[in-house]
């Protein structure tokens, strides 16, 4: 999982620690600057933080490596190795615009930071990717399970995405996720446009003990999700699960059928469904998405399989919404609810 981009990353800290190291190799026969032009190197203490990492006299760190032992990293030292991490960070399905907040952000990090020769100088750079990626990712952080804990019942979540994305399995595995934590479950068969598509969520929704309402092939989806909705509140069951048709954001019937669901049900939250391997592709259809039909959250079906992960890394920064699952295989007790910490965790493993 994510081999590519972990290969990348690491490429990425060996090349700024080879320009540390480079750069802090001692003087054979150190001898102080000038006082005055050590006068003349010091900055003010007036001026704004990143003034002063830009602005790193020759003499201030040169009196720094003679005398203090330490090196001053600037932004001329590692500009060759931040373009070829914005590259890499492309190259691995990361939106343009997020893998420049994310060299940005380590850029700034890692320029006019102090590191005593001899030491570990990798360290600083692999923490200042961590650092960047998980604050992209941990932008918006939603928890789904307390949402449904602490809203009223019963909590309709209308699932949305374009075909062959797992949009059904992902509903059987969060079907189990919530029976496993004691709550109940009834399914709306609202994919009454695709062959298959009912009987398919039909056999999970058997195989998983729960009651699934459904129209014949063919029928009005509102129908079918209000139907739903209804025989959850008539029964007092905590969660309605609503199945959709596969659509593009660009199929004006199928989005007006869409928005038809929303209106007569009107659902707690609408989760977007696409697969991790896409890549670009689910980000862009993702962005598309929230704005035809505003989104609350994603999930990313596959992620197992992804060799790159530039989806999960920019999804969520790109549409300003959550990601809340992760689907991990196609078992129903694969679905890993989502974990900045955990993904950043498996990216320098």
């Amino acid at each position: 999982m994510f081999g590519k981009l972990k290969e990348k990353l690491s490429g990425f800290t060996k090349s700024v620690e080879t320009q540390i190291d480079e750069k802090a190799t001692p003087l054979e026969n150190p001898v102080e600057p000038e006082g005055e032009i050590v006068e003349e190197a010091v900055v003010s203490q007036e001026e704004p933080v990143q003034e002063n990492k830009k602005n790193l006299g020759f003499a201030q760190k040169a009196k720094a490596l003679v005398f203090e032992r330490e090196f001053i990293l600037t932004e001329s030292d590692i500009e060759d190795s931040l373009w070829e991490l914005e590259m890499a960070l492309i190259e691995s399905d990361i939106a343009l615009s997020v893998s420049e907040k994310i060299v940005s952000d380590v850029k700034n990090e890692l320029v006019g930071s102090r590191r005593k020769i001899g030491s570990n100088t990798g360290t600083i750079v692999e923490d200042a990717l961590k650092k960047s990626i998980y604050d992209v990712m941990s932008a918006n952080v939603f928890d789904f399970d307390d949402f449904v804990d602490s809203h009223d019942k019963p909590v309709h979540v209308v699932f949305i995405g374009i075909n062959g994305t797992g949009k059904t399995t992902t509903i059987s595995k969060l079907t189990k996720h919530l029976t496993d934590n004691g709550r109940s479950v009834v399914i709306a068969a609202g994919d009454t446009f695709r062959a298959g598509a009912i009987d398919q969520i039909a056999i999970h929704a058997d195989n998983l003990g729960v009651k699934l309402i459904k129209h014949q092939p063919g029928g009005d989806p509102a129908a079918v999700v209000y139907d739903a909705v209804q025989y959850a509140k008539a029964h007092h069951t905590d969660v309605i699960l609503s199945d959709t048709a596969g659509r593009m954001h660009t199929n004006v019937n199928l989005m007006s059928q869409l928005e038809k669901i929303c209106r007569v049900s009107a659902p707690d939250l609408i989760v977007f469904v696409d697969e991790a391997v896409a890549g670009n592709d689910a980000v862009e259809r993702a962005k598309q998405f929230n704005e035809a039909v505003p989104i609350d959250g994603s999930i990313l079906t596959k992620t197992d399989a992804d060799s790159k992960g530039g989806a999960a890394i920019s999804i969520a920064y790109i549409t300003g919404k959550p990601i809340l699952f992760l689907g991990m295989g196609q078992g129903y007790d694969d679905l890993q609810k989502f974990d900045p910490k955990w993904f950043v965790d498996q990216l320098f493993n």
